[in-house]
């Protein structure tokens, strides 16, 4: 459980590739303001995930996103496990344990900032990193005001902008990376899947 705490990506053939690379890399990044639009507009979105984490386990599962604040991982089996953001809390349910879940602010998480009503990268202090690495965008974000709470680096593709891979370093020093396959805008979600005690009384009742 410590690491879903970790939590809330020849020949003449190589002389083609090597200046298309070289120029990718000495391409601009996206902006901050693109960036934090794309952010903002993404309310609904639904994705299979790939998770390695800090040990080198993979993991797998479902991710939902509702914004503003909402975030539910659905860990394939055997992990089954679940991890919620919602109402300003993140909760972590684990199958094997007969406890109730393991609870944490959300605002105390890096995940808060892409989670939050308004995204605003440009913001003062926020972002620590913010390059082009061959054809994505990398942008190093924390909580300007709690550094401490650790850092999320996002990786954004171009053309069109969207969001591939995060990884998220803990106030631990832990590093969590979340791969996204392919990020499909449903018509609705469920508030359902957000609800910290719904998934708890859930579980009660099919013990």
């Amino acid at each position: 459980m410590r690491v879903v705490r970790s939590l809330l990506l020849c020949g003449a053939a190589m002389t083609l590739i090597a200046p298309a690379r070289a120029e990718a890399e000495e391409a601009e990044p996206l902006p901050l303001s693109e960036i934090s639009e794309y952010l903002n507009d993404l309310r609904l979105a639904r994705s299979p995930f790939t998770q390695i984490n800090d040990d080198g386990s993979i993991t797998t599962g479902t991710l939902f996103i509702k914004r503003p604040g909402r975030m539910r991982f659905s860990y394939d089996e055997p992990e089954d496990t679940v991890v919620i953001a919602g109402g300003s809390a993140v909760a972590i349910f684990d199958p094997k344990s007969n406890q109730g879940p393991q609870t944490y602010p959300l605002d105390r998480t890096p995940l808060s900032l892409i989670l939050a009503e308004n995204v605003d990268l440009e913001k003062n202090g926020m972002v620590v990193g913010h390059e082009r690495r061959g054809p994505a965008t990398v942008v190093t974000a924390q909580d300007p005001q709690h550094p401490e709470y650790g850092n999320i680096e996002l990786v954004f593709t171009h053309e069109p902008v969207e969001l591939r891979q995060w990884v998220i370093n803990d106030d631990s020093g832990s590093s969590t990376t979340v791969s996204l396959g392919a990020l499909r805008v449903p018509d609705e979600l469920d508030a359902s899947l957000f609800s910290i005690q719904l998934e708890q009384t859930r579980r009660e009742q099919t013990r």
